[in-house]
Order: structure tokens, then sequence, then C-alpha cells
């Protein structure tokens, strides 16, 4: 398929800048591969669609303040330094990207606020990015306090506003645990804990696993021809406890709904050579277009997307190309909202 096959008008009005008051309560479009048929629903009935048996996978990643602000020794300039990933632990050696570039060569030192937080950059790896080793010399423990306390929120680049104290808890899913996501996976912000309880009295199991999202996340594709589009890898791990809950669901023939992109992006990636899914870590950079033949999950919640963006793609991979974007030109027609603070789509 071709990039242009996933253009449409999107209002900037659509662009969700903040999220709903309740998680619960945005809007909810359930998409029923079956029939065509689309409703339109509010998150907190996903519970009329799951039963006894059925297993929600989750991404239980933990996004952590990676926006830091800094200046450069000597001159003071202002630059916004964005943590993408630990490369070494031990000496505290992290990729970044920096905001403006054109200032930071290597040997330059930067100055974090008020603390004992000082940078040298270390090396150049692309056009934004570097990477930078921190001088510090408290514990682990204090270093990432540090960087809790200095950094802000990652909000996507499209939310165009400073990011807010609500942000700390709204930019993140109640099932968070594993620190490592400089990106949320959004599909998961709508759950609470009631609706997770109500779907456990249920009979639901929620499976965990983790898969740290990266910004390749929302990087353009700038190829017309798909296939020649290469995405950022991303860490990952699927326990065996999901493994088994998820192989005993399929088994019975019960729902293995994936919440989220990146979740379907983790149990594509771990498939075992009877079609079930194995226990596994790593690294993956597993690009899913149309036509894809999914092995492990049966439905898919996952968020409202930009056009041209993979995360589209891969919504239509699962739902069919014609039905979802027959559904996505009915929800700017029925002013959804769209991206990480938006509304939602059940794909069933």
């Amino acid at each position: 398929m071709k990039l242009s096959e996933f253009k449409f008008d999107l209002p900037e009005e659509f662009l969700a800048t903040h999220p709903t008051e309740n998680r619960d309560e945005s809007r909810m479009m359930v998409v029923h591969r079956d029939t065509g048929k689309i409703e339109h629903r509010v998150f907190k009935d996903i519970l009329e669609y799951f039963d006894d048996g059925d297993v929600m996978v989750v991404n239980d990643t933990k996004v952590f303040p990676a926006r830091l602000y800094g200046n450069k020794e000597k001159t003071g300039a202002k630059i916004e330094v964005f943590l993408l990933r630990e490369l070494n632990k031990d000496i505290h050696l992290w990729d970044v990207l920096v905001d403006p570039a054109r200032k930071i060569r290597v040997g330059n030192k930067l100055y974090f606020g008020d603390s004992d937080l000082v940078a040298e950059v270390i090396d150049n790896t692309t056009s934004r990015g570097r990477t930078i080793k921190f001088l510090f010399d408290g514990s682990d423990e204090e270093f990432y306090k540090t960087i809790n306390d200095l950094g802000e929120t990652p909000l996507p680049k499209y939310i165009k506003r400073e990011a807010e104290p609500e942000d700390r808890e709204r930019y993140q899913t109640v099932y968070a645990k594993n620190v490592g996501a400089v990106a949320a996976p959004t599909a998961g912000l709508h759950f609470t804990k009631e609706v997770l309880k109500r779907l456990e009295i249920k009979g639901v199991d929620v499976a965990p696993l983790t898969l740290h999202v990266g910004l390749g996340t929302f990087r353009p594709v700038d190829v017309e021809d798909l296939t020649k589009h290469k995405t950022d890898s991303e860490n990952f791990r699927v326990p065996a406890e999901t493994a088994e809950m998820v192989n005993k669901a399929l088994d019975n023939k019960k729902r293995v709904c994936a919440i989220g992109t990146t979740t379907m992006r983790a149990l594509e990636s771990s498939v075992s050579a009877n079609n079930r899914l194995k226990a596994n870590e790593g690294w993956t950079d597993r690009f899913i277009f149309p036509p894809y033949e999914f092995k492990i999950a049966n439905c898919l919640i996952t968020n409202f997307h930009m056009p041209e963006s993979t995360l589209l793609m891969m919504a239509a991979a699962f739902g069919g190309y014609d039905l979802i974007m027959k559904a996505y030109e009915e929800a700017v027609k029925e002013k959804y909202r769209f991206f990480s603070y938006g509304d939602v789509m059940l794909i069933l």
C-alpha cells in the first residue's frame, strides 16, 4: 500500500490537548469487522463486550519525565534535552535529542537548574541526536529522583502548551509499573481502577507485558512505498504468565484484546511456530500495515490516530482498510477527539 492512501482531512480543533475529566468517559467507537456495523458509545461501556475467560493484554510501561531544560556552559543558552534511552546505567550514559541542535557540539557541558546535575556531550548520533554523560556523584536513587524532579512530562509536540502538574498523572496508565517509556501507550489511558475491577468480577483476565514506547511512535513516514519505511526499535518483554493466559484464551476460542498498538507490536513479535504466544524479551522494529495476518489478538482497542501515521496503518491492517477509513470519516463527522488525549476505538 501507499502512504497517500492513509491521508484524510483532520481539522486541527479535533486534536485533544487535554484529557477528558474522567478517564472512562471518553467516547468510544465500536467497529464490528464481521458486519461493518459502527456504534457510538462511551469507554465504560467496554464491559458489555467482554466476558468470562476473555483476556485483555495491557502494556504496563511507565512514562518518565523525559523532557529536561538545561543551560549551555559559558553562553547560558537554554537547551531542551529529551531523554530517549539509557545506554549505560553505571556511568549515566544516555541517547538524547537536543533543541536547538546547532548550538550543541561534542565536549559541551550542560547545567540543569539549581541542582548538581551536569551533562557532557560525548558524541553526535543523528541531526538532533546526541550521546550525553551525566556527571553525578550521588546514588542511582538520587540520580533518578533528580531527573524526576527536574523533568517535564513528555507530552507530544502537537500539544502546544506547557506540561501541567495534572499531566504527571493523566499521561500515565493506572497500571503503569515498569519505568522506561518516553510516550504513553495511550489506548490504556481510558482505564480506571473501577473499570478494571468490574472486568475482574466478570472473569476477564488482564495480562501485562512491557514495551517501552519511544519517539518512533510519532516519527512521520516519508516514503510513498510503505515497504521502504523503517521503524525505530523498542525494548519489550512478554512474561511467561501472560503467554499462558493468552494461549489458554485462544485454545478456548475466547477474546484476546490488545490494548493499544504497542501491545499489538509486542504480541506479533512473540509468536511461536504453532501460532501461540511465547515468553520473550528483546527489541522489535516490526512495522505492521495492510495486508497483514495477525496471529494472536482477535480484537484491538486503540486511539484515533493522525493521517499517514504508522498507528493508523496498523489499525487499518487489523480492521480492514476500507472499514477503518470509513470509520475515520465518521469520526471526523461526529467530532471525535484525536490522538494521545483523544477518544478511543474498539475493533471487534
